[in-house]
């Protein structure tokens, strides 16, 4: 698996501001999307980081969060 550089944090950060901005301006669906995205890259890059003993909560609690939003974004209506 590759490594996740500073440009990658970057862009998930850039995603996570556009998907909120995107939310704030009336397209949810796609806002959403996008912050599960910046999130769930920055929830993979802070899983090698952690030293000594990893438990499990904190190692899988933010991708599971990342993960459900991006399926309640897909679940939403269209119109929304």
């Amino acid at each position: 698996m590759r490594a996740i550089t500073s440009l990658h944090l970057r862009i998930a950060a850039l995603s996570i501001l556009i998907g909120v901005a995107l939310g704030i301006f009336g397209a949810v669906r796609s806002g959403s999307i996008l912050i599960a995205l910046g999130t769930g890259l920055v929830a993979l890059a802070q899983w090698g980081k952690s030293s000594g003993r990893r438990r499990v909560i904190e190692c899988y609690f933010p991708l599971t969060l990342a993960g459900v939003l991006f399926a309640l974004a897909l679940a939403l209506p269209k119109g929304l």
